[in-house]
């Protein structure tokens, strides 16, 4: 799979890079406070950085004042096993290079997604990243498998956590996983055997000859 990076015009149907604000506190918190697992690790609402000043300073900018939740994914992935969509961007901040493999929630077609209409991109380190409400996402793919990635997920406060009880009005509400998070598992994934709605054909996706 072609690795594409986030400074190639390509992204920007996706996201956008972020610029301004002093991360490197973020990071320091990152790289020594939180775990790095063999596997995937994530924290909706991570203490260490909630309280960091340089949250604190960024907060308010990303959601116009909203709540923010500063938490993390962190450990070793190679694969795309699913995809999600929240109603709102999504803010990423690595301390080492890491890889977002995406689509559009617009190439949803009931219910179904053709895995090769993804896209992987490459975020250096360092450098926060804006994930658009309308680009599927989901965990982080590693560049070195020495390294693993450590990422900063911030997103509008309760996001992620217990699912609410919705009452199942609409398809789309089949897809719902936890609280604003909408998820497109493929069949070969823990989450699809674990009850998600197994909304991804095709090849599940693995860039681990691709880095």
């Amino acid at each position: 799979m072609k690795i594409l990076s986030i400074y190639d015009p390509e992204f920007a149907e996706y996201g956008k890079v972020v610029e301004g604000y002093d991360v490197q506190p973020i990071l320091d918190v990152l790289a020594s406070s939180t775990p790095l697992p063999d596997d995937v690790v994530y924290v909706p609402e991570e203490p260490a950085i909630q309280s960091l000043a340089a949250a604190e300073a960024l907060a308010p900018t990303l959601y116009g004042g909203l709540p923010v939740q500063f938490g993390f994914c962190n450990g070793h992935n190679t694969k795309l096993n699913c995809l999600e969509y929240h109603r709102d961007s999504e803010f990423n901040l690595g301390t080492e290079d890491f890889v977002l493999i995406l689509a559009k929630e617009g190439e949803i077609v009931d219910g179904k997604l053709d895995t090769a209409k993804c896209k992987a991109f490459r975020a250096p380190k360092g450098v926060l990243v804006e994930v658009y409400a309308t680009s599927l996402h989901y965990a982080p793919c590693h560049t070195d498998p020495a390294k693993g990635f450590r990422v900063l997920v911030a997103l509008p406060k309760g996001t992620n956590c217990d699912m609410p009880e919705i009452g199942g009005k609409t398809f789309e509400d089949k897809l719902l996983w936890a609280a604003n998070k909408w998820l497109l598992a493929h069949p070969d994934s823990s989450e699809a055997e674990a009850g998600a709605w197994v909304g991804l054909v095709g090849e599940n996706l693995d860039i681990a000859g691709d880095i």
